[in-house]
């Protein structure tokens, strides 16, 4: 308990002192962190932000919302995502070495792909890209299919309105990624409640019982998933987890259990936590600008561009940091060893330099793919391709079974900073194509 008190105060209690402290300063960027209405609203902010080149001044970083800033930082050998700790004020840093390792690691904890460079990175990646190739994604549309057929139909029942969120956008793509893992899909309730526990754990400066019930379940799916893949070790599947499990390095060498148990639940929350946003993201986009609406009802070859669409104008993952391995210098600046550089993803994907009228959603927009939604360099999304294809399929079986859904009441935004989705988004389904509705 006192460990836990300790970690929670250097990674949050500490920090959430500092950004406040930074806000009645004036610093705009720490404002943000701290006020749920402009985090529901960010963009004027990040075009304030613009006006800095290369960086604007963050609570405790640099910060870049330019397209080729982000990119070039992100591609950049001389950036790296470990040993972020290690950018923190010294009494922070003298915390976390007494309070020791977490138990159960989170995702920007290694071994977690998102918090380790070459060669640990190399390795684990290597080891599960091949479940995300081009092929095998092109090889799942067909069963993406059926799910979603399956979940619509579902909304048929004549209930009135539904939560869009809770019965689809969140159901689809864990059923997706439980499959493609040999978790059973009777799970996939649980996960989708621990994995929303778990989303705030990307985020800095959390109340303490905010924390606590991240820890909670993040502790939760480690115990869960350290079960599970101590069962397929014993009697192994044909499924990806069987796999990992059952895979030797080039070296000979296998993932550890606490490697194997760290990718496992990160392939897991990442099969489905940003997917959620996606559609969901998609969907508001789609009542809020009718007329691209009936663009894709006339034209359904603009879906794939529709998403890249949706993934630049409201990116479901915010923005992302990396640490200066060495003195480096990003678009003539020179940035010292140890700095803490913040891309904004949603801010770069809005970049005048790069897309015309980028506030502007344009589902025909020619360079859409442009964006940096799912990051860049070594850590590009894993599952890029497959976040792609559901969000083609999700979308399009949607509106084109529910021609006339629409909104039926006021959204709720997910309580995440670095995660931007929502937590509900009541509609009314209306009449499935090809029936009217009999008075």
């Amino acid at each position: 308990m006192i460990r836990d008190t300790v970690r929670w105060a250097a990674t949050h209690g500490v920090m959430r002192a500092a950004v406040a402290r930074q806000a009645r300063r004036g610093n705009a960027d720490a404002a943000l962190l701290l006020d749920p209405e402009r985090q529901g609203d960010p963009f004027a902010h990040y075009e304030r932000l613009r006006e800095h080149r290369p960086f604007a001044e963050g609570a405790f970083s640099r910060v870049t919302v330019h397209h080729a800033v982000c990119t070039e930082v992100l591609r950049s050998e001389d950036f790296g995502v470990a040993d972020r700790d290690g950018a923190m004020p010294a009494p922070v840093r003298l915390a976390l070495r007494l309070a020791g390792p977490p138990a159960h690691p989170g995702p920007i904890d290694p071994p977690s792909m998102l918090a380790v460079d070459a060669p640990d990175h190399t390795r684990y990646r290597r080891l599960v890209t091949r479940a995300f190739t081009a092929r095998r994604v092109a090889a799942l549309r067909g069963r993406t299919e059926e799910i979603a057929d399956e979940l619509l139909t579902d909304l048929q029942d004549g209930s009135g309105p539904v939560d869009l969120v809770h019965r689809y956008a969140s159901l689809l793509p864990v059923t997706v990624i439980s499959e493609m893992l040999g978790i059973p899909t009777s799970m996939r309730e649980q996960f989708l409640a621990w994995g929303d526990g778990a989303a705030a754990a990307l985020d800095l400066g959390l109340p303490r019982h905010r924390w606590l019930s991240v820890q909670s379940n993040v502790a939760a799916l480690h115990d869960w998933m350290t079960a599970h893949l101590r069962r397929l070790r014993a009697e192994p599947g044909d499924d990806l987890l069987s796999g990992l499990v059952a895979t030797t390095d080039d070296d000979g060498s296998q993932l550890s259990e606490h490697e194997l148990v760290s990718t496992a639940l990160l392939v897991l929350a990442a099969g489905f936590e940003t997917t959620v946003n996606l559609i969901a993201n998609g969907s508001r986009l789609l009542f809020d600008h009718p007329g691209q609406r009936e663009r894709l009802a006339a034209d359904d070859s603009l879906w794939p561009n529709a998403v890249d669409e949706m993934l630049r104008v409201e990116s479901p993952v915010s923005r992302t940091a990396r640490r200066a391995r060495r003195d480096t210098e990003v678009a003539g600046r020179e940035v010292p060893a140890g700095a803490l550089v913040v891309t904004v993803i949603a801010g770069a994907n809005r970049d005048p330099d790069v897309f015309d009228r980028p506030d502007v959603f344009d589902v025909g927009r020619a360079n859409a793919r442009d964006h940096v939604a799912f990051s860049s360099g070594i850590h590009f999304c894993l599952g890029a391709a497959l976040a792609r294809m559901e969000g083609e399929v999700a979308l399009r079986a949607l509106f084109e079974r529910f021609p006339d859904l629409a909104p039926a009441g006021e959204p709720v935004r997910r309580p995440t900073r670095i995660l931007r989705g929502y937590q509900s988004l009541p509609v009314v389904p209306g009449a499935p194509a090809g029936r009217s509705v009999t008075p």
